[in-house]
């Protein structure tokens, strides 16, 4: 990654974090204010026209693994009133687990270093 778009995604993680609309003219500003030099605005445009109209946080905290959604899906059944719902998620979590286990590089007969 360039200098140029490195300060350009910093500034718009500043920018998000204070909650501020991600424009080109205020990344530019921001870019500037810390002395990085030749950033062409062509970067700060594309970063603004990205980032038109999306929330940046939500973005950045719905950027996980895939154990995040199995362990929200069953935080509410484990917590819930109804205890068919806690006994229904359990078997789900192990066919994930299956299925992961027979994806693994042992089951085609190599590995990474063989």
């Amino acid at each position: 990654m360039s200098t140029a778009e490195l300060a350009t995604s910093y500034a718009a993680l500043i920018l998000a974090d204070d909650g501020v609309e991600i424009t080109a003219d205020k990344l530019m500003s921001l870019i500037t204010a810390a002395k990085v030099q030749d950033v062409e605005p062509i970067w700060t445009t594309l970063f603004a026209k990205a980032l038109e109209g999306k929330d940046v946080k939500d973005m950045l905290m719905n950027t996980g693994g895939g154990a995040a959604p199995a362990a929200a899906a069953a935080a509410p059944a484990a917590g819930g009133d109804a205890p068919a719902a806690s006994g229904e998620a359990a078997p789900a979590a192990e066919e994930k687990k299956e299925e992961a286990k027979e994806e693994s590089d042992e089951d085609m007969g190599f590995g990474l270093f063989d």
